[in-house]
Protein backbone atom coordinates (compact mmCIF):
# COMPACT_ATOMS: atom_id res chain seq x y z
CA UNK A 1 0.00 0.00 0.00
CA UNK A 2 1.75 3.65 -0.80
CA UNK A 3 1.70 6.09 1.33
CA UNK A 4 -1.04 8.39 0.03
CA UNK A 5 -3.85 5.05 0.10
CA UNK A 6 -2.41 4.38 4.02
CA UNK A 7 -2.87 8.48 4.88
CA UNK A 8 -6.53 8.23 2.61
CA UNK A 9 -7.51 5.00 4.84
CA UNK A 10 -6.71 6.18 8.12
CA UNK A 11 -8.23 9.46 7.75
CA UNK A 12 -11.44 7.54 6.64
CA UNK A 13 -11.24 5.44 9.36
CA UNK A 14 -10.37 8.41 12.35
CA UNK A 15 -13.75 9.65 10.98
CA UNK A 16 -15.62 6.76 11.61
CA UNK A 17 -17.20 7.57 14.85
CA UNK A 18 -18.53 10.84 13.38
CA UNK A 19 -19.54 10.55 10.27
CA UNK A 20 -22.17 7.43 11.71
CA UNK A 21 -23.14 10.02 14.14
CA UNK A 22 -24.32 12.30 11.28
CA UNK A 23 -25.92 9.03 10.04
CA UNK A 24 -28.15 9.02 12.57
CA UNK A 25 -29.38 12.57 12.90
CA UNK A 26 -32.56 11.49 10.91
CA UNK A 27 -33.50 9.11 12.94
CA UNK A 28 -32.69 10.79 15.78
CA UNK A 29 -35.59 13.37 15.32
CA UNK A 30 -38.44 10.98 14.97
CA UNK A 31 -38.51 9.94 18.41
CA UNK A 32 -36.72 13.42 19.89
CA UNK A 33 -39.81 14.52 22.17
CA UNK A 34 -40.23 10.94 23.51
CA UNK A 35 -36.39 10.80 24.77
CA UNK A 36 -36.07 14.31 25.51
CA UNK A 37 -37.90 14.08 28.66
CA UNK A 38 -35.26 11.14 29.37
CA UNK A 39 -32.03 11.94 31.04
CA UNK A 40 -29.16 9.02 30.89
CA UNK A 41 -26.58 10.91 33.33
CA UNK A 42 -25.86 8.69 36.01
CA UNK A 43 -28.70 6.18 35.17
CA UNK A 44 -27.78 2.71 36.25
CA UNK A 45 -29.12 -0.20 34.82
CA UNK A 46 -31.87 -1.71 36.75
CA UNK A 47 -33.47 2.17 36.14
CA UNK A 48 -32.75 2.00 32.45
CA UNK A 49 -34.28 -1.63 32.78
CA UNK A 50 -37.37 -0.37 34.56
CA UNK A 51 -38.09 2.80 32.15
CA UNK A 52 -38.19 0.60 29.27
CA UNK A 53 -40.53 -2.01 30.97
CA UNK A 54 -42.75 0.84 31.91
CA UNK A 55 -42.60 1.90 28.09
CA UNK A 56 -41.01 5.50 29.34
CA UNK A 57 -38.70 4.60 26.60
CA UNK A 58 -37.04 2.02 24.66
CA UNK A 59 -33.58 0.85 23.48
CA UNK A 60 -33.72 2.71 19.97
CA UNK A 61 -34.33 5.68 21.98
CA UNK A 62 -31.33 4.93 24.43
CA UNK A 63 -29.36 4.69 21.80
CA UNK A 64 -30.42 7.91 20.54
CA UNK A 65 -29.76 9.86 23.82
CA UNK A 66 -26.44 8.09 24.08
CA UNK A 67 -25.08 9.19 20.78
CA UNK A 68 -26.50 12.84 21.43
CA UNK A 69 -24.29 12.80 24.74
CA UNK A 70 -20.82 11.58 22.20
CA UNK A 71 -21.85 14.31 20.11
CA UNK A 72 -21.83 16.68 22.68
CA UNK A 73 -18.98 15.86 25.27
CA UNK A 74 -16.39 13.41 23.48
CA UNK A 75 -16.75 14.83 19.80
CA UNK A 76 -17.78 18.47 20.77
CA UNK A 77 -17.22 20.67 24.21
CA UNK A 78 -15.11 18.88 26.73
CA UNK A 79 -14.17 16.43 23.72
CA UNK A 80 -13.17 14.17 25.51
CA UNK A 81 -11.97 11.53 22.41
CA UNK A 82 -12.93 8.84 24.65
CA UNK A 83 -15.00 7.09 21.73
CA UNK A 84 -12.87 5.92 18.58
CA UNK A 85 -15.34 4.55 16.65
CA UNK A 86 -19.36 4.20 16.42
CA UNK A 87 -21.43 1.21 15.62
CA UNK A 88 -23.32 1.84 12.74
CA UNK A 89 -25.62 -0.96 13.39
CA UNK A 90 -26.46 0.06 17.05
CA UNK A 91 -29.34 1.66 15.90
CA UNK A 92 -30.93 -1.43 14.31
CA UNK A 93 -29.75 -3.73 16.64
CA UNK A 94 -32.20 -1.61 19.50
CA UNK A 95 -35.02 -1.48 17.33
CA UNK A 96 -34.98 -5.48 16.57
CA UNK A 97 -34.56 -6.18 20.32
CA UNK A 98 -36.99 -3.75 21.36
CA UNK A 99 -39.46 -5.75 19.03
CA UNK A 100 -38.38 -8.50 20.25
CA UNK A 101 -39.10 -7.42 23.96
CA UNK A 102 -42.80 -6.72 22.57
CA UNK A 103 -43.45 -10.29 21.56
CA UNK A 104 -41.17 -12.18 24.64
CA UNK A 105 -40.25 -9.93 26.81
CA UNK A 106 -36.54 -9.07 27.84
CA UNK A 107 -33.35 -11.75 27.56
CA UNK A 108 -32.32 -10.44 31.38
CA UNK A 109 -31.28 -7.56 33.00
CA UNK A 110 -28.78 -6.43 29.54
CA UNK A 111 -31.76 -6.74 26.91
CA UNK A 112 -31.66 -2.83 25.34
CA UNK A 113 -28.62 -1.49 27.67
CA UNK A 114 -25.82 0.62 25.23
CA UNK A 115 -22.53 -0.91 26.38
CA UNK A 116 -19.56 0.53 25.15
CA UNK A 117 -16.00 -2.37 24.56
CA UNK A 118 -12.45 -1.01 24.39
CA UNK A 119 -10.90 -1.40 21.12
CA UNK A 120 -8.61 -4.52 21.11
CA UNK A 121 -11.96 -6.88 21.01
CA UNK A 122 -12.68 -8.26 18.13
CA UNK A 123 -16.14 -7.47 16.75
CA UNK A 124 -16.86 -9.08 13.40
CA UNK A 125 -19.45 -6.26 12.02
CA UNK A 126 -18.73 -3.13 10.17
CA UNK A 127 -16.29 -1.69 13.11
CA UNK A 128 -12.91 -1.93 13.88
CA UNK A 129 -10.62 -4.19 15.65
CA UNK A 130 -7.05 -2.27 15.82
CA UNK A 131 -5.99 -2.24 19.77
CA UNK A 132 -5.55 1.36 18.78
CA UNK A 133 -2.71 0.75 15.98
CA UNK A 134 -2.34 2.08 12.40
CA UNK A 135 -1.12 -1.34 11.46
CA UNK A 136 -4.20 -3.33 12.17
CA UNK A 137 -6.86 -0.37 10.20
CA UNK A 138 -8.90 -2.06 7.67
CA UNK A 139 -8.27 -5.74 9.11
CA UNK A 140 -11.42 -7.73 10.06
CA UNK A 141 -12.10 -10.03 12.12
CA UNK A 142 -13.36 -13.21 11.11
CA UNK A 143 -15.72 -14.08 14.26
CA UNK A 144 -16.63 -11.71 17.35
CA UNK A 145 -14.60 -11.83 20.28
CA UNK A 146 -16.71 -14.97 22.83
CA UNK A 147 -17.23 -12.00 24.90
CA UNK A 148 -18.77 -10.15 22.28
CA UNK A 149 -20.76 -13.59 21.81
CA UNK A 150 -22.03 -13.49 25.20
CA UNK A 151 -23.13 -9.89 25.30
CA UNK A 152 -25.36 -10.06 22.24
CA UNK A 153 -26.79 -12.97 23.54
CA UNK A 154 -27.82 -11.07 26.31
CA UNK A 155 -29.55 -8.41 24.79
CA UNK A 156 -26.47 -5.58 24.99
CA UNK A 157 -26.66 -3.07 22.49
CA UNK A 158 -22.61 -2.53 21.00
CA UNK A 159 -22.96 0.93 20.68
CA UNK A 160 -19.33 1.39 20.17
CA UNK A 161 -15.38 1.28 20.98
CA UNK A 162 -13.22 3.26 23.05
CA UNK A 163 -9.96 4.33 22.82
CA UNK A 164 -7.17 2.75 25.01
CA UNK A 165 -3.31 3.06 25.15
CA UNK A 166 -1.70 1.81 21.84
CA UNK A 167 -1.48 -1.84 22.40
CA UNK A 168 -2.85 -1.99 26.18
CA UNK A 169 0.28 0.50 26.99
CA UNK A 170 2.80 -2.81 25.90
CA UNK A 171 4.28 -0.80 23.79
CA UNK A 172 6.58 1.70 25.43
CA UNK A 173 8.51 1.81 28.32
CA UNK A 174 7.94 5.58 28.64
CA UNK A 175 4.16 5.68 27.24
CA UNK A 176 1.65 8.74 27.55
CA UNK A 177 -1.83 6.25 28.83
CA UNK A 178 -5.02 7.42 27.03
CA UNK A 179 -3.17 8.15 23.62
CA UNK A 180 -3.25 5.73 20.59
CA UNK A 181 -1.96 6.64 16.57
CA UNK A 182 -5.59 5.75 15.94
CA UNK A 183 -7.84 7.49 18.32
CA UNK A 184 -5.67 10.23 19.84
CA UNK A 185 -5.82 10.95 23.58
CA UNK A 186 -8.71 10.82 25.70
CA UNK A 187 -8.85 13.20 28.52
CA UNK A 188 -9.98 13.10 32.13
CA UNK A 189 -13.28 14.56 32.52
CA UNK A 190 -12.48 15.57 36.02
CA UNK A 191 -9.91 17.59 34.70
CA UNK A 192 -8.64 17.45 30.80
CA UNK A 193 -5.36 17.81 31.59
CA UNK A 194 -4.71 15.17 33.59
CA UNK A 195 -4.42 11.44 32.71
CA UNK A 196 -7.16 8.67 32.33
CA UNK A 197 -4.42 6.12 33.18
CA UNK A 198 -4.48 2.77 31.10
CA UNK A 199 -5.30 0.51 29.05
CA UNK A 200 -8.79 0.99 29.18
CA UNK A 201 -8.89 4.98 29.01
CA UNK A 202 -11.44 5.11 27.04
CA UNK A 203 -13.57 2.73 28.64
CA UNK A 204 -12.84 4.73 31.78
CA UNK A 205 -13.81 8.43 30.65
CA UNK A 206 -16.66 7.11 28.55
CA UNK A 207 -18.12 6.10 32.15
CA UNK A 208 -17.35 8.97 33.90
CA UNK A 209 -19.51 10.80 30.98
CA UNK A 210 -22.76 8.55 30.84
CA UNK A 211 -21.92 7.97 27.49
CA UNK A 212 -23.39 4.92 27.56
CA UNK A 213 -24.52 2.33 30.59
CA UNK A 214 -21.96 0.39 30.92
CA UNK A 215 -18.55 -0.52 29.38
CA UNK A 216 -16.32 -3.39 29.06
CA UNK A 217 -12.18 -3.22 29.78
CA UNK A 218 -9.20 -5.76 29.85
CA UNK A 219 -6.59 -5.33 32.64
CA UNK A 220 -3.23 -7.46 32.49
CA UNK A 221 -1.69 -5.25 35.29
CA UNK A 222 -3.97 -1.90 36.23
CA UNK A 223 -5.49 -1.48 33.05
CA UNK A 224 -9.07 -1.78 34.61
CA UNK A 225 -8.50 -0.62 38.36
CA UNK A 226 -6.44 2.03 37.77
CA UNK A 227 -8.49 4.27 35.26
CA UNK A 228 -11.95 3.10 37.23
CA UNK A 229 -10.10 4.46 40.24
CA UNK A 230 -9.29 7.89 38.62
CA UNK A 231 -12.58 8.06 36.96
CA UNK A 232 -14.99 7.58 40.30
CA UNK A 233 -16.12 3.98 38.64
CA UNK A 234 -16.40 0.27 39.91
CA UNK A 235 -13.76 -2.23 38.41
CA UNK A 236 -13.46 -5.17 38.02
CA UNK A 237 -10.71 -8.03 37.26
CA UNK A 238 -12.24 -10.88 37.43
CA UNK A 239 -10.10 -13.99 38.25
CA UNK A 240 -8.35 -14.93 35.35
CA UNK A 241 -10.26 -17.90 33.13
CA UNK A 242 -13.79 -16.46 34.47
CA UNK A 243 -14.10 -15.01 31.69
CA UNK A 244 -12.53 -15.37 28.00
CA UNK A 245 -9.32 -13.78 26.39
CA UNK A 246 -10.32 -15.50 22.93
CA UNK A 247 -10.83 -12.60 20.37
CA UNK A 248 -9.23 -9.90 22.44
CA UNK A 249 -5.48 -8.63 21.57
CA UNK A 250 -3.24 -10.26 23.89
CA UNK A 251 -0.51 -9.08 26.19
CA UNK A 252 -0.30 -11.85 28.01
CA UNK A 253 -2.33 -14.99 28.76
CA UNK A 254 -1.18 -15.47 32.50
CA UNK A 255 -2.90 -12.25 33.61
CA UNK A 256 -4.85 -10.98 30.74
CA UNK A 257 -8.87 -11.09 31.50
CA UNK A 258 -11.83 -8.42 30.51
CA UNK A 259 -13.83 -7.43 33.09
CA UNK A 260 -16.53 -4.59 33.98
CA UNK A 261 -16.53 -0.79 34.20
CA UNK A 262 -19.64 0.74 35.44
CA UNK A 263 -20.41 4.09 37.63
CA UNK A 264 -21.87 1.44 40.56
CA UNK A 265 -21.34 -1.64 41.99
CA UNK A 266 -25.14 -3.53 40.82
CA UNK A 267 -24.33 -2.92 36.95
CA UNK A 268 -20.73 -4.19 37.22
CA UNK A 269 -22.66 -7.58 38.51
CA UNK A 270 -25.15 -7.39 35.92
CA UNK A 271 -22.40 -6.96 33.23
CA UNK A 272 -19.92 -9.65 34.88
CA UNK A 273 -22.88 -12.07 34.74
CA UNK A 274 -23.13 -11.58 30.98
CA UNK A 275 -19.64 -12.34 30.58
CA UNK A 276 -18.37 -15.03 32.33
CA UNK A 277 -18.60 -17.98 30.98
CA UNK A 278 -16.57 -21.36 29.34
CA UNK A 279 -14.92 -20.60 25.92
CA UNK A 280 -13.57 -23.81 24.67
CA UNK A 281 -11.25 -21.67 22.43
CA UNK A 282 -9.75 -20.41 26.22
CA UNK A 283 -8.80 -23.42 27.76
CA UNK A 284 -8.71 -20.88 31.37
CA UNK A 285 -11.93 -21.13 30.93
CA UNK A 286 -12.25 -24.81 31.59
CA UNK A 287 -13.85 -23.75 35.42
CA UNK A 288 -15.81 -20.90 34.41
CA UNK A 289 -19.13 -22.31 33.98
CA UNK A 290 -18.65 -24.20 37.86
CA UNK A 291 -17.38 -20.85 39.42
CA UNK A 292 -19.48 -18.15 37.63
CA UNK A 293 -22.53 -17.01 39.61
CA UNK A 294 -25.59 -14.60 38.73
CA UNK A 295 -23.50 -11.81 40.97
CA UNK A 296 -26.74 -9.69 40.64
CA UNK A 297 -27.87 -12.31 43.74
CA UNK A 298 -24.77 -11.17 45.98
CA UNK A 299 -25.79 -7.53 46.08
CA UNK A 300 -26.25 -7.19 50.30
CA UNK A 301 -25.98 -4.22 52.20
CA UNK A 302 -25.54 -5.81 55.10
CA UNK A 303 -22.07 -8.27 53.53
CA UNK A 304 -19.59 -6.45 55.53
CA UNK A 305 -21.27 -7.69 58.77
CA UNK A 306 -18.84 -10.28 60.51
CA UNK A 307 -15.94 -10.10 57.78
CA UNK A 308 -12.46 -9.59 58.17
CA UNK A 309 -10.49 -7.27 56.31
CA UNK A 310 -6.77 -7.07 56.29
CA UNK A 311 -5.40 -3.50 55.87
CA UNK A 312 -2.21 -3.07 53.93
CA UNK A 313 -0.57 -0.52 55.63
CA UNK A 314 2.26 -0.08 53.49
CA UNK A 315 0.22 1.30 50.45
CA UNK A 316 -0.90 4.12 52.88
CA UNK A 317 2.31 4.75 53.64
CA UNK A 318 3.16 4.78 49.78
CA UNK A 319 0.17 7.08 49.42
CA UNK A 320 0.41 10.80 49.13
CA UNK A 321 -0.58 12.23 52.40
CA UNK A 322 -3.73 13.77 51.32
CA UNK A 323 -4.55 10.35 49.85
CA UNK A 324 -3.88 8.37 52.64
CA UNK A 325 -5.90 10.63 54.40
CA UNK A 326 -8.70 10.30 52.20
CA UNK A 327 -8.95 6.78 52.16
CA UNK A 328 -8.41 6.51 55.95
CA UNK A 329 -11.28 7.90 56.13
CA UNK A 330 -13.30 5.54 55.15
CA UNK A 331 -12.27 2.89 57.34
CA UNK A 332 -14.92 4.51 59.60
CA UNK A 333 -17.80 3.44 56.64
CA UNK A 334 -16.14 -0.68 57.07
CA UNK A 335 -16.40 -0.51 60.93
CA UNK A 336 -19.99 0.84 61.03
CA UNK A 337 -20.89 -1.96 58.72
CA UNK A 338 -19.78 -4.49 61.28
CA UNK A 339 -16.01 -5.23 59.12
CA UNK A 340 -13.31 -6.09 61.71
CA UNK A 341 -10.16 -4.82 60.16
CA UNK A 342 -6.64 -6.28 60.67
CA UNK A 343 -3.89 -4.10 60.15
CA UNK A 344 -1.57 -6.13 58.06
CA UNK A 345 2.08 -4.88 56.68
CA UNK A 346 2.15 -5.58 53.44
CA UNK A 347 0.97 -8.35 50.89
CA UNK A 348 4.12 -10.59 51.46
CA UNK A 349 7.02 -11.23 48.72
CA UNK A 350 5.29 -8.83 46.69
CA UNK A 351 9.00 -7.47 45.86
CA UNK A 352 9.77 -10.77 44.31
CA UNK A 353 7.86 -10.50 41.47
CA UNK A 354 8.92 -7.09 39.61
CA UNK A 355 11.43 -7.95 37.21
CA UNK A 356 9.94 -11.55 37.03
CA UNK A 357 6.57 -10.26 35.86
CA UNK A 358 8.20 -8.16 32.89
CA UNK A 359 9.58 -10.74 31.94
CA UNK A 360 6.61 -13.21 31.66
CA UNK A 361 4.77 -10.29 29.85
CA UNK A 362 7.65 -10.13 27.14
CA UNK A 363 8.17 -14.05 26.62
CA UNK A 364 3.90 -14.02 25.94
CA UNK A 365 3.68 -10.96 24.48
CA UNK A 366 5.59 -12.64 21.56
CA UNK A 367 3.88 -15.66 21.61
CA UNK A 368 -0.12 -14.42 22.26
CA UNK A 369 0.58 -11.70 19.56
CA UNK A 370 1.69 -13.47 16.73
CA UNK A 371 -1.15 -16.25 17.43
CA UNK A 372 -3.59 -13.54 17.42
CA UNK A 373 -2.37 -12.05 14.60
CA UNK A 374 -2.96 -15.21 12.50
CA UNK A 375 -6.13 -16.13 13.94
CA UNK A 376 -7.78 -12.98 14.19
CA UNK A 377 -5.90 -10.61 11.84
CA UNK A 378 -5.83 -13.01 8.83
CA UNK A 379 -6.07 -9.50 6.51
CA UNK A 380 -3.70 -7.59 8.65
CA UNK A 381 -0.65 -5.53 6.37
CA UNK A 382 1.58 -7.13 9.74
CA UNK A 383 1.64 -11.43 10.63
CA UNK A 384 3.67 -11.45 13.12
CA UNK A 385 5.52 -8.50 15.78
CA UNK A 386 8.63 -8.41 13.73
CA UNK A 387 6.67 -7.08 11.24
CA UNK A 388 4.95 -4.64 13.27
CA UNK A 389 7.87 -3.44 14.98
CA UNK A 390 9.36 -2.98 11.10
CA UNK A 391 5.41 -1.05 10.24
CA UNK A 392 6.56 1.51 13.29
CA UNK A 393 9.47 2.33 11.93
CA UNK A 394 8.26 3.15 8.55
CA UNK A 395 5.19 4.86 10.32
CA UNK A 396 7.17 6.68 13.07
CA UNK A 397 5.92 9.82 12.51
CA UNK A 398 2.42 8.71 12.90
CA UNK A 399 3.11 5.83 15.50
CA UNK A 400 5.89 7.02 17.17
CA UNK A 401 5.41 10.97 17.66
CA UNK A 402 5.63 10.41 21.66
CA UNK A 403 7.31 7.45 22.15
CA UNK A 404 9.22 4.47 20.85
CA UNK A 405 8.39 0.65 21.02
CA UNK A 406 11.01 -0.80 23.67
CA UNK A 407 8.96 -3.33 24.76
CA UNK A 408 8.21 -4.78 21.08
CA UNK A 409 11.81 -4.86 20.60
CA UNK A 410 12.82 -6.48 24.05
CA UNK A 411 10.04 -9.30 23.31
CA UNK A 412 11.34 -10.20 20.16
CA UNK A 413 14.44 -10.86 21.18
CA UNK A 414 12.64 -13.08 23.22
CA UNK A 415 12.55 -17.03 22.40
CA UNK A 416 9.79 -19.36 22.92
CA UNK A 417 7.57 -20.33 26.01
CA UNK A 418 9.61 -23.30 26.10
CA UNK A 419 12.55 -21.04 27.38
CA UNK A 420 14.13 -22.23 30.71
CA UNK A 421 13.79 -18.77 31.36
CA UNK A 422 10.63 -18.51 30.74
CA UNK A 423 9.41 -21.36 33.04
CA UNK A 424 10.96 -19.79 36.06
CA UNK A 425 9.73 -16.47 35.91
CA UNK A 426 6.31 -18.08 35.63
CA UNK A 427 6.95 -20.16 38.33
CA UNK A 428 8.21 -17.39 40.90
CA UNK A 429 4.98 -15.03 40.03
CA UNK A 430 2.87 -17.66 40.99
CA UNK A 431 4.50 -18.76 44.16
CA UNK A 432 5.32 -15.20 45.50
CA UNK A 433 2.24 -13.80 44.18
CA UNK A 434 -0.12 -16.68 44.80
CA UNK A 435 0.45 -19.25 47.95
CA UNK A 436 3.64 -17.30 49.46
CA UNK A 437 1.71 -13.98 48.52
CA UNK A 438 -2.18 -13.13 48.74
CA UNK A 439 -3.24 -16.40 50.10
CA UNK A 440 -0.40 -16.51 52.91
CA UNK A 441 -1.58 -13.15 54.30
CA UNK A 442 -5.36 -14.06 53.98
CA UNK A 443 -4.52 -17.35 55.42
CA UNK A 444 -2.39 -16.35 58.61
CA UNK A 445 -4.84 -13.02 59.79
CA UNK A 446 -7.89 -15.46 58.88
CA UNK A 447 -9.35 -12.68 56.44
CA UNK A 448 -12.10 -12.41 54.05
CA UNK A 449 -10.31 -9.66 51.48
CA UNK A 450 -7.41 -7.08 51.42
CA UNK A 451 -8.03 -3.38 50.87
CA UNK A 452 -5.71 -0.80 50.55
CA UNK A 453 -6.03 2.57 48.48
CA UNK A 454 -6.23 1.31 44.53
CA UNK A 455 -3.85 4.49 43.65
CA UNK A 456 -3.04 7.75 43.71
CA UNK A 457 -4.94 10.87 41.95
CA UNK A 458 -4.68 11.54 38.11
CA UNK A 459 -1.33 12.93 37.10
CA UNK A 460 -1.22 15.94 34.48
CA UNK A 461 -0.74 13.97 30.82
CA UNK A 462 3.11 14.62 29.94
CA UNK A 463 4.11 13.86 26.09
CA UNK A 464 7.49 14.44 26.65
CA UNK A 465 8.44 12.67 30.32
CA UNK A 466 5.54 10.02 30.06
CA UNK A 467 3.11 8.64 32.86
CA UNK A 468 3.95 9.52 36.34
CA UNK A 469 1.62 7.25 38.05
CA UNK A 470 2.63 6.71 41.07
CA UNK A 471 2.12 3.70 43.56
CA UNK A 472 -0.59 1.34 43.21
CA UNK A 473 -2.34 -1.70 44.53
CA UNK A 474 -2.80 -3.19 41.35
CA UNK A 475 -0.04 -5.95 40.92
CA UNK A 476 -0.86 -8.42 43.77
CA UNK A 477 -4.20 -9.44 42.34
CA UNK A 478 -2.71 -9.21 38.97
CA UNK A 479 0.39 -11.27 38.85
CA UNK A 480 -1.69 -13.92 41.09
CA UNK A 481 -4.71 -14.05 38.42
CA UNK A 482 -6.67 -13.32 41.61
CA UNK A 483 -10.05 -11.07 41.08
CA UNK A 484 -9.69 -7.35 42.23
CA UNK A 485 -12.37 -4.58 42.75
CA UNK A 486 -12.03 -1.19 42.89
CA UNK A 487 -14.79 1.41 44.28
CA UNK A 488 -15.03 4.86 44.61
CA UNK A 489 -13.84 5.78 47.98
CA UNK A 490 -14.37 9.97 47.75
CA UNK A 491 -12.14 12.95 46.10
CA UNK A 492 -9.20 14.64 46.72
CA UNK A 493 -9.51 18.28 44.97
CA UNK A 494 -11.86 17.27 42.74
CA UNK A 495 -10.04 14.04 41.44
CA UNK A 496 -11.24 10.87 42.22
CA UNK A 497 -9.76 8.10 44.38
CA UNK A 498 -10.64 4.03 44.77
CA UNK A 499 -10.68 1.72 47.28
CA UNK A 500 -9.61 -1.73 46.62
CA UNK A 501 -10.69 -5.29 47.88
CA UNK A 502 -8.62 -7.78 46.64
CA UNK A 503 -9.51 -11.63 47.36
CA UNK A 504 -8.47 -15.10 46.38
CA UNK A 505 -9.16 -17.43 43.34
CA UNK A 506 -12.88 -17.47 42.27
CA UNK A 507 -14.00 -15.10 44.78
CA UNK A 508 -16.07 -12.71 42.79
CA UNK A 509 -19.11 -13.18 44.76
CA UNK A 510 -17.86 -12.33 48.07
CA UNK A 511 -15.51 -9.15 47.07
CA UNK A 512 -18.48 -7.66 44.98
CA UNK A 513 -21.12 -8.25 47.95
CA UNK A 514 -18.74 -6.68 50.59
CA UNK A 515 -17.86 -3.82 47.85
CA UNK A 516 -21.42 -3.31 47.59
CA UNK A 517 -22.16 -2.78 51.27
CA UNK A 518 -19.20 -0.31 51.12
CA UNK A 519 -20.65 1.47 48.38
CA UNK A 520 -24.12 1.60 49.65
CA UNK A 521 -23.10 3.14 52.63
CA UNK A 522 -20.67 5.30 51.82
CA UNK A 523 -22.13 6.95 48.70
CA UNK A 524 -18.64 8.52 46.98
CA UNK A 525 -19.22 8.37 43.57
CA UNK A 526 -19.60 11.96 42.08
CA UNK A 527 -20.29 12.81 38.18
CA UNK A 528 -17.59 14.93 36.77
CA UNK A 529 -17.82 18.65 35.33
CA UNK A 530 -15.11 18.52 32.73
CA UNK A 531 -13.17 21.63 34.44
CA UNK A 532 -9.56 21.93 32.18
CA UNK A 533 -7.72 21.89 35.32
CA UNK A 534 -7.52 21.54 39.17
CA UNK A 535 -9.00 24.15 41.19
CA UNK A 536 -6.95 24.48 43.87
CA UNK A 537 -7.94 27.42 45.69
Amino acid sequence: MNRRNFVERVALTAGSALAAASSHAGEMAGSAATSARFDVTEKTVAQLQAAMQAGTINAQQLVQLYLARIAALDKAGPKLNSIIELNPEALAIAKALDAERKIKGARGPLHGIPVLIKDNIATADAMQTTAGSLALVGAKPPRDAFLVTQLRNAGAVILGKTNLSEWANMRSTRSTSGWSARGGLTRNPYALDRNTSGSSSGSGSSMAASLAAIAVGTETDGSITSPCSLAGLVGIKPTVGLVSRAGVVPIAHSQDTAGPMTRTVADAAALLTALAGTDPRDSATALADQKKADYTQVLDRNALKGKRLGVVRNQWAASSDIVAAAIESQLAVLLAQGATLIDVPEVPNATKYGDSEMTVLLYELKADLNAYLTEYAPTAQVKTLADLIAFNQDHRSQEMGYFGQEHFINAQSKGDLNTQEYKDALANNHRYARAEGIDKVLQEHKLDALIAPTGGTAWLTDFINGDASGSSFTSPAAVAGYPHITVPAGMVRGLPVGLSFVGTAWTESALIAMAYAYEQASLQRKAPTYPKSVNMT
